[in-house]
């Protein structure tokens, strides 16, 4: 007894005298077989209801967060491992706040949280639901400038201008914080923010006019 495969009458053993090798070239060109059948059961198939959004929204683990940013309450669902950042810029648009590092190391995302300066990008969104959240866009009243915007503005403290929401925020919270105002002091309290562009001097001349109320 021959135990060898045999191509040719394997080929042709098939009821439907379609050989194996007709077969396979009909399924590369995707011409099905048996389509009307295929076509006639799906069509029998009830359509699946598709889940309620609140099943869609448990299923991808959001969770809801109450966020109060620049005196507006926000209600989101976010993943618990949004950063503040990423919910300030991607879910409310608040885009003046900038991503730098995304690693806590340039300072760029520094907001006020009740007033105290953190690093937007290592703090979770959820850790700041029932706190005041304060970004650069909520520092002026309405045409008014933040004293501290005006005296960056008076002292050309910035050049590309990416750093500088971040510096600027910075600088308030270092003046709610009752910073001294000399040069050392300034540079000490404000060393967490970067300016690759080298503005220092003049952030410095700017945080020491805001401090003292001069920014005219």
């Amino acid at each position: 007894m021959n135990d060898t495969w045999d191509d040719e009458s394997a080929e042709n053993s098939d009821p439907t005298g379609l050989s194996r090798r007709d077969f396979l070239g009909m399924s590369l060109v995707a011409v099905p077989v048996v389509g009307v059948a295929a076509a006639n059961v799906k069509a029998a198939r009830p359509a699946a209801a598709g889940p309620p959004a609140r099943a869609v929204a448990a299923k991808a683990g959001l969770m809801p967060v109450t966020l109060n940013v620049n005196g507006q309450v926000r209600q989101l669902r976010l993943d618990p491992r949004t950063s503040l950042l990423d919910a300030l810029r991607e879910e409310m648009d608040l885009s003046g706040t900038k991503k730098g590092c995304d690693h806590g190391q340039c300072g760029a995302c520094t907001v006020l949280i009740d007033d105290r300066r953190v690093l937007s990008c290592l703090t979770l969104a959820a850790m700041a639901s029932g706190h005041r959240v304060t970004t650069i866009e909520g520092l002026a009243q309405g045409d008014r400038l933040h004293p501290v915007q005006a005296a960056f503005l008076k002292h050309d403290a910035f050049q590309c201008g990416y750093c500088t929401p971040g510096q600027i925020v910075s600088a308030v919270g270092l003046l709610k914080e009752g910073c001294p105002g000399d040069a050392a002091a300034i540079r000490e309290c404000m060393s967490g923010n970067l300016c690759r562009c080298g503005a220092y001097p003049n952030i410095v001349a700017a945080v020491q006019e805001a401090r003292g109320g001069r920014t005219t």
